[in-house]
């Protein structure tokens, strides 16, 4: 099962107690997922299409527990993909479809139902409590949520802008900073970072999904901090390997061509104890002299000794020159 899967299989079970913020969840799940037929004799019936079980059987719920009506569940098996099923939910009276449709806000007093079965402005989610349950709702009918492991993603896809846009004011009320966009015939509602995530999932009433985010974003920022240490300390390492590298050779330069001997008493001191540990940190460097010396002065004395030996690099470069010129 997909942490999606997961998410959504624990919000089925996730009932509001309060009759009116069942009535929000349901109209949200109707406005995403539900279709309302209207016959020649002017009959009402709606229906629902899922091939999630989890959200067929939460649409069964609300109905049975907020209306205390009959449905028809409809299960099919896909012809050429065996294992996919859709599951449908229908009312298929026309009284008990009105009473759900006059609920929710779906159909108005005049019997006119909003195209695409707009939810917008709708009176059901004006309590807090009632935007959780439709959120909750809305993320059933037609949300989904990334595997956390590889990257954090949850979206809601919508059949018209305007329900995007709302659904997006429904997060912003909660401080979830939500983003729109259009994906072939869909407006998708999407979340991208981790902690908003979380958040979400805390408005929606998923403890167990919430925990389990938190932890796998807990795992990956210890892992991404230990990197970033491992990678910093061996930055550090390489570096101060290739300055004892240049420093060696720098004093070597020095020694061939006019003997440490000839050093101040200072850079030769520090000259010798580079040669005899090439690894060690300038820190150490220091340590090791009589008296002591801080980094910046074992520092200072190596630089010292750089432009020195790159001044007799220069020298017997012109030398050579001038020799292969008198040969000539």
């Amino acid at each position: 099962m997909t942490f999606s899967s997961r998410v959504k299989e624990e919000l089925s079970r996730q009932m509001s107690p309060a009759r009116h913020c069942q009535i929000a969840e349901m109209a949200a799940i109707l406005s995403l997922c539900g279709k309302v037929q209207i016959d020649e004799e002017d009959r009402f019936s709606i229906k629902i299409n899922t091939e999630n079980v989890a959200v067929a059987r939460k649409y069964f719920t609300l109905l049975k527990k907020t209306f205390n009506i009959s449905t028809d569940v409809i299960i099919r098996r896909n012809a050429y993909l065996k294992k996919n099923r859709s599951f449908g939910v229908a009312v298929s009276e026309d009284g008990d479809a009105r009473k759900v449709l006059l609920a929710t806000k779906l159909l108005d007093e005049h019997g006119e139902i909003g195209e695409n079965l707009s939810v917008v402005g709708n009176l059901v989610i004006q309590n807090p409590c009632c935007r959780r349950a439709f959120l909750r709702g809305a993320f059933l009918a037609a949300g989904s949520i990334s595997d956390p492991e590889k990257f954090y993603h949850y979206e809601i896809a919508c059949s018209t802008e305007a329900k995007a846009k709302q659904l997006q004011g429904i997060m912003a009320t909660f401080d979830v900073d939500a983003r729109i966009v259009q994906r072939k015939k869909y407006f998708v509602v999407y979340v991208k970072e981790g902690s908003q995530i979380v958040h979400l999932l805390n408005v929606m009433e998923a403890p167990k999904a919430l925990m389990e985010l938190e932890n796998i974003r807990i795992l990956k920022e210890m892992r991404g901090s230990v990197n970033r240490q491992v990678n910093c300390e061996t930055a550090n390492i390489n570096k101060t390997v290739s300055a004892s590298v240049k420093q060696i050779e720098d004093i070597t330069c020095i020694r061939d061509a006019i003997g440490l001997e000839q050093l101040p008493e200072g850079l030769c001191d520090i000259a010798r104890l580079r040669l005899e540990r090439p690894e060690a940190t300038l820190k150490e460097l220091g340590e090791a002299l009589d008296p002591p010396v801080g980094k910046s002065g074992v520092n200072h004395r190596l630089r010292k000794l750089s432009v020195m030996a790159e001044d007799l690099r220069e020298k017997s470069a012109v030398s050579e020159w001038s020799s292969d010129r008198s040969a000539e």
